[in-house]
C-alpha cells in the first residue's frame, strides 16, 4: 500500500487541536507568541465550515474550493454554450443558483460559494465595465484624477438584487448541510482595475499614483471601503454565512506598501462588518501572501487563506494558534495520481492541526482539472477523522484513506 512520510513534526501538531455537527458527511448527491485559539459562541446547528472558521472543535476539516464552479465542469461548459456572456451567467438569478449548486450536487463540498465576480458591484456605485473574452474586464473610463472621482456615488442595492435573491435561494437549497459563502474584492484590488482600466501585469499606474496623486487614491480607496463594507452586510442579510475577502493583487505590493495602502482599508471593512455581525466569519485571501502573513493577522479577520507557495506548517508557526487558516493544496495536485493527491491532503491537514482549519486549494481550480480528482478530494476529506489521523501521525507514516 502506498505510504508517505509527513514532514510535520508531532511537537508542532500538538499546538492545537477535535468537531462536527454530524450533518452533511455523506455526499449530497442528489511570530510573536499569541494566546491560543479559543472557541467562540456557535450554534450546534451551524455548518461545519462556520464552526471551524470560528475555531470550535470539529471532528474533521471542512472543505471547499476557490473557483469551485467553472469551466472544468462539463455541466458548466454545457450551460455556458447556451449563455456565452459571463455577465449574463453571473447576473441572472436562475443561472447564478444553478452554477453555484453544480459542484455541490456533484461533489458535496462543505461550502457553496455564490457564482459571481469581485467586479460585480462596480456599476452599482458608478463604475461600468465590460468583460471581453480574451482581454477580460475592461473599464472604459479609468479613475486617475479628481475629475474621475465625480462619477462615484453610494452603492445602489437595487442594481444588485440578483445577488441578494441568489443568496436567499442558495440558503433554501443547501439548508444546514453546507455553508453558503459570499465574497468581495478588497479595496486595493478593486482599485487596480478601476485605475488601470482592466487587468495588468505591472500595476505601474496605480503604484505611481501612491506618490503622484495620493489624495485621489485615498479618496477612491475610501469610497470603495464604504461600498464594500455595505456590500458584505447586504450579502449577510441575504443569507451568506461566511464572507471571503479577496485582496488578489495585494501580494504585488512590498509589505510596507501593503500596510499603508491596503491593510487599513481592510481593517475598516472588518470593523464595520463585525459591529453588525460579529458572529459571521471573515476570511482574507491574498495571492502571493508569503511576505504578508504576520501583517494580515492585524486586519481582524477570523481566517487567513494561504496560497500553495507557503508551507502550511510554516504558516501555522508564523500566524500562531489564535487565528484559523484556510488552504492550501497546490491546484496542480489535482492532475496527479489519486494516491498522491490523498497524501498531500493528509499532509496539509496534519500540518494545519486539529482545530481552526478549512481545507481548500492554494488558488482556484485550474481549467481542465479532472472532475474525478475534485470528487476524490472531497471524498478523502469526508473520510478523515482527526482522532485517527493524528494517532497515525505518531508513527511517522500516513496511509491513504481512499
Amino acid at each position: 500500500m502506498h505510504t508517505s512520510t509527513i514532514p510535520c513534526g508531532s511537537s508542532f501538531l500538538q499546538v492545537g487541536f477535535a468537531r462536527e455537527n454530524g450533518s452533511g458527511l455523506g455526499r449530497r448527491f442528489p511570530p510573536p507568541r499569541r494566546k491560543p485559539l479559543l472557541p467562540r459562541a456557535s450554534a450546534a446547528s451551524d455548518p461545519l465550515l462556520v464552526q471551524a472558521a470560528r475555531g470550535n472543535p470539529v471532528s474533521r476539516p471542512p472543505a471547499w474550493m476557490m473557483r469551485q464552479a467553472g469551466r472544468y465542469m462539463a455541466a458548466y461548459r454545457k450551460l455556458a454554450e447556451k449563455h456565452p456572456s459571463f455577465r449574463e451567467r453571473s447576473e441572472t438569478v436562475d443561472l447564478i443558483v444553478e452554477i453555484s449548486l453544480q459542484p455541490w450536487r456533484a461533489f458535496g463540498p462543505d461550502g457553496v460559494i455564490i457564482f459571481s465576480d469581485i467586479l460585480t458591484p462596480l456599476p452599482a456605485f458608478g463604475v461600468p465595465f465590460e468583460i471581453e473574452e480574451v482581454k477580460g474586464p475592461i473599464i472604459q473610463s479609468p479613475i486617475c484624477s479628481e475629475e474621475g472621482l465625480k462619477a462615484l456615488h453610494p452603492i445602489d442595492f437595487e442594481k444588485l438584487n440578483f445577488v441578494g435573491d441568489s443568496l436567499k435561494i442558495l440558503r433554501q437549497e443547501v439548508g444546514d448541510s453546507a455553508a453558503v459563502l459570499g465574497f468581495v474584492g478588497a479595496p486595493w484590488t478593486i482599485a487596480t482595475y478601476i485605475v488601470e482600466g482592466g487587468t495588468t501585469r505591472t500595476y505601474t499606474t496605480i503604484k505611481r499614483m501612491c506618490h503622484t496623486a495620493p489624495h485621489v487614491l485615498i479618496a477612491l480607496l475610501s469610497h470603495l471601503t464604504r461600498a464594500i463594507s455595505e456590500y458584505i452586510i447586504f450579502q449577510i442579510k441575504s443569507g451568506a454565512q461566511c464572507i471571503q475577502i479577496f485582496d488578489s493583487w495585494g501580494g504585488q505590493l512590498p509589505p510596507t506598501v501593503w500596510e499603508q495602502w491596503s491593510k487599513p482599508y481592510i481593517e475598516e471593512i472588518v470593523s464595520a462588518v463585525k459591529k453588525k455581525y460579529p458572529e459571521i466569519p471573515l476570511v482574507l485571501y491574498i495571492n502571493g501572501n508569503g511576505g504578508l502573513l504576520e501583517r494580515m493577522t492585524g486586519t481582524g479577520v477570523d481566517v487567513i487563506g494561504l496560497d500553495w507557495t507557503v508551507d502550511m506548517a510554516d504558516g501555522r508557526r508564523r500566524l500562531g494558534s489564535e487565528i484559523s487558516v484556510q488552504g492550501n493544496v497546490d491546484p496542480a495536485y489535482l492532475f496527479s495520481p489519486l494516491p498522491v493527491l490523498t497524501d498531500e491532503i493528509h499532509r496539509v491537514v496534519r500540518c494545519a492541526g486539529r482545530r481552526g482549519h478549512i481545507l481548500n486549494l492554494g488558488h482556484g481550480v485550474l481549467v481542465k482539472t479532472p472532475e474525478e480528482a475534485v470528487a476524490h478530494f472531497f471524498d478523502v476529506v469526508r473520510g478523515l477523522r482527526y482522532d485517527s489521523l493524528f494517532a497515525e501521525s505518531l508513527t511517522g507514516e500516513l496511509k491513504p484513506v481512499a
